[in-house]
């Protein structure tokens, strides 16, 4: 199930956070509870990917762009993800996910996002999951520019250059067919 009371708590307190730049990254404080939990049990992949929203969105309403799509009437949508897993966050287990725009290519933004925990008490630092989203505003005849999201916000550094490795997995992705060719679907038609 999508986390709505952690998105309806963080929408209220992220209104009262510093205010953040484009080029600054988001941090939240989390912690692992018993519905983001598989069979191990451990944070489900699944879930690392569904939290990243929240840091997504408490970066847009600190930037002002949260508020800027709602008088629009703007939907914030993903178009792309890829993820590295390496160490399990257990039940109960605190952790930081941080969220920072690394640019934009005109049509998509791309954050980089991950989680990590320790760095205290001689603890070592575990970086937990990666993820690199590719993500746009959205409107009934299509995707938002880039540009007008900027016009719209009035503001400034909206020229961040997507870093080479970003623009590699942006450039293999793009060969990928879309949709999957026919004779590669499952099953009978519907």
């Amino acid at each position: 199930m999508y986390p709505y009371l952690r998105l309806a708590k963080l929408l209220l307190v992220a209104r009262f956070r510093s205010r953040l730049r484009l080029a600054d990254r988001s941090d939240l404080s989390m912690r692992v509870w018993p519905g983001d939990l598989d069979a191990y049990p451990e944070q489900n992949n699944g879930r690392h990917l569904t939290l990243m929203d929240l840091g997504r969105y408490d970066f847009a309403v600190r930037c002002g762009l949260y508020q800027v799509a709602r008088e629009r009437r703007w939907a914030f949508v993903v178009a792309g993800a890829s993820a590295r897993f390496r160490h399990r966050l257990r039940p109960f287990q605190r952790y930081i996910l941080s969220s920072k725009m690394l640019g934009h290519d005109g049509r998509f933004f791309y954050f980089h996002q991950f989680t990590v925990s320790g760095g205290v008490g001689g603890k070592p630092r575990l970086t937990h999951s990666s993820a690199l989203v590719r993500g746009a505003l959205a409107r009934p005849d299509g995707l938002v520019p880039i540009a007008e999201i900027a016009e719209a916000l009035g503001a400034e550094g909206w020229d961040l250059p997507l870093p080479e490795w970003a623009q590699a997995w942006a450039s293999v992705e793009n060969l990928r067919p879309w949709p999957p060719h026919e004779h590669e679907w499952p099953g009978p038609k519907l």
